[in-house]
């Protein structure tokens, strides 16, 4: 199955890549105090969401190397009985 090969038939594609235009974007509005506070206040809500996470989840990431001796020694006062 071959297919025809046929000329872009907008000539504004082709151009698109080198247009430029000479009508400036208008400058950013300065951002408010209240803007500023609100994105610090997210900034921090989200940090202290990490901390917490890390806090809470270090005794599951951590050995516990306790954990066999008092098992062996509930199975051995069992034994005892």
């Amino acid at each position: 199955m071959s297919r025809r090969r046929e000329p872009v038939p907008f000539a504004f594609v082709a151009e698109a890549d080198t247009f430029r235009s000479n009508v400036a974007p208008p400058p950013p509005e300065p951002s408010s105090a209240g803007q500023i506070a609100g994105r610090w206040l997210l900034a921090v809500t989200i940090v202290a969401a990490l901390v917490g996470a890390l806090v809470i989840g270090m005794p599951a990431l951590s050995l516990d190397h306790t954990a066999p001796s008092q098992q062996s020694q509930a199975s051995q006062s069992s034994e005892g009985r």
